[in-house]
């Protein structure tokens, strides 16, 4: 299967289908496409995004982001993965929407990997979208209590999107 090279695990048939709302292609994307924004902005060195889901169920049943103890100081991994989920919709819908994956142009990502490529776009399609990381600079100068604040007045938003 053609991966990060063993960086990061994903469901064995994951790049096979074609259905942009099949969660093991496009949970995949996401988790890079989170794991990318994190890291840009400076809240974390390094991060695995993992996601799990349930046949049926929308929401994602879990999130947990792994920083290897390179967060920000003042930050922690729980902070990192709240405000993942904060800022990321991971129902199979809304990446399908986000990532824009309801384009038919996967003969692309069939040849040289799938990740680590700059995201263009070509004849009016965006590919690699998930390379472009979302700007979430507004939360580097925060620290874990200043996330768990936004949390608190975010409530209902978080849990529209994800099981808590």
């Amino acid at each position: 299967i053609d991966t990060y090279g063993g960086w990061g695990a994903h469901g064995g048939g994951a790049f096979s289908g074609k259905d942009p709302t099949k969660v093991d292609r496009s949970a995949a994307y996401a988790c890079r496409w989170m794991a990318k924004s994190v890291v840009a902005a400076g809240l974390c060195k390094r991060a695995l995004v993992q996601l799990s889901y349930a046949i049926g169920v929308a929401k994602p049943l879990s999130l947990f982001v792994e920083t290897y103890g390179t967060e920000k100081e003042g930050l922690t991994a729980q902070a990192i993965t709240d405000i993942v989920k904060l800022e990321f919709d991971a129902r199979p819908g809304a990446l399908a929407r986000d990532l824009v994956l309801r384009e038919p142009k996967y003969n692309k990502t069939a040849a040289y990997c799938h990740f680590g490529r700059e995201s263009f776009v070509e004849d009016g399609k965006k590919f690699f979208s998930w390379e472009d990381p979302v700007d979430l600079s507004k939360y580097a100068s925060m620290d874990a209590a200043g996330v768990a604040a936004a949390v608190a007045e975010n409530k209902e938003a978080i849990l529209n999107k994800w099981v808590d």
